[in-house]
Formats: structure tokens, C-alpha cells, sequence
């Protein structure tokens, strides 16, 4: 039997906090809130909301943001051990995130190899903070995702592999909806209920494990 792949949301999934959110109370004007509400609610796109909320911050604190949230940031308990199990049980990981580049690659701190990451970038080289995004959707995908998550799932699983994705947000809806399995927790755990989509609420990444393990040892 085929090992399946396993999609993982590094903001709020990965780190106990979403870092955009974090860097947005610690750095923006006001202004940002009304732009984190309308990405909430769905009224204008993940891309536009997050291009536009770090518009609003100077290049220059590229440093300190950087610093803030290495002091401040915490890696939800049980990661590296889950990191270490998919290791051992050769079990496919990507981290496919609607973070930036800057903070994800040092968060992560070499876990996972940068070519199994997928996030945004981050250009500094104007006065204000401008956000690339590498990875957008492709033509099956119209929802401007900016780093799109089902765009990627088309791309890294091979046809009729299982598919398991770990969230918590609305960026990690539309790949929720495209999965075998959901591993969810807040906003989109919410979403798996009202869209009977098939889920378990997780706290820690140890409670992924167990149900990863339990799962492979119904079918061994």
C-alpha cells in the first residue's frame, strides 16, 4: 500500500500563533484589521489581504520583525517528534504555507528541507515590504490563494495517493476540501464540520501521530 502525503500549514499550525497576525499587532497602523476581517470573511482574496496588510509596514524593520519572532514564536508540542515519525515511516511531509520566506526558513530552523517548503517571499528592496508569491494557482484554481494550496496538492501527489492535510485557517480551506483526511483545528475545524468534510480535531502533533499510527496498524 502506497504511503500517503501529507500537506501541513506552517502559521498557527506549525507555531501555536499565526505569525502574519503576530507581526500585524506588533508593527502595522490600525488599518490592518479591517484587511485581516475581509480575508475572514471572504470578502476579497487571501492574496490581496495579505499583499495589502504588509504594504502597510516600512522595509526598514525587515531585522526587527525577524528578531520579534524568533524571540516570540513557539513550535506547536509534538512537531519534531511528528517530523521524525514521517521520517522513520518514510511518509511524505510538505510544508505549503501562506507564510513568508523570511520567517518560515528561520522558525523552522533546518527540520524540514527547504526544497519540501512551499510559502511567499518577502521583497524589502522598496520602502514598504512587498510580497511575492512563486507558488500561485494554477488554471483548475480561480480563489487567488497566492500560495496556493490545491494547486500544490495537483502538483506533489501522485494520482490516487491519499492525501492528509494539516490546518487551521481559511487559506487551508480549498486544500481541505480536496483531501482524504483533515487534521483541523479553530477556523477551518470549523469548516470540516459544517462541510462534513473528513476530520479530527487536533491540539498537539502528538495527537496526529497517534491517529497516523493507529491508522497503519489497521492496516498491517
Amino acid at each position: 500500500m502506497s504511503k500517503p502525503i501529507i500537506i501541513c500549514d506552517f502559521d498557527g499550525t506549525i507555531t501555536n500563533n499565526d505569525n502574519i497576525i503576530a507581526i500585524m499587532k506588533k508593527f502595522a497602523p490600525p488599518e490592518w484589521n479591517a484587511l485581516k476581517d475581509d480575508v475572514l470573511r471572504q470578502r476579497i482574496s487571501v492574496r490581496a489581504g495579505v499583499e495589502k496588510m504588509f504594504r502597510l509596514i516600512p522595509s526598514e524593520l525587515k531585522y526587527d520583525i525577524i528578531q520579534y519572532l524568533l524571540f516570540t514564536a513557539q513550535l506547536r508540542d509534538g512537531f519534531r517528534e511528528f517530523v521524525q515519525y514521517t521520517e522513520e515511516e518514510e511518509i511524505p511531509l510538505y510544508i505549503v504555507s501562506g507564510g513568508i520566506d523570511f520567517f518560515v526558513h528561520p522558525l523552522l530552523n533546518g527540520l524540514v528541507d527547504r526544497d519540501r517548503v512551499y510559502c511567499n517571499a518577502g521583497d524589502f528592496s522598496g520602502q514598504a515590504i512587498e510580497i511575492l508569491w512563486p507558488n500561485s494557482c494554477d488554471d483548475q484554481c480561480s480563489n487567488d490563494c497566492g500560495c496556493c494550496k490545491p494547486s500544490l496538492i495537483r502538483k506533489l501527489a501522485a494520482p490516487d495517493q491519499e492525501v492528509i492535510v494539516i490546518g487551521d485557517s481559511v487559506t487551508d480551506l480549498e486544500a481541505a476540501k480536496l483531501a482524504d483526511f483533515v487534521f483541523a483545528r479553530d477556523f477551518l475545524l470549523g469548516k470540516c464540520q459544517s462541510l462534513d468534510l473528513p476530520h479530527q480535531e487536533f491540539t498537539t502533533f502528538f495527537d496526529v501521530i497517534d491517529r497516523l499510527k493507529k491508522k497503519q496498524e489497521a492496516v498491517s
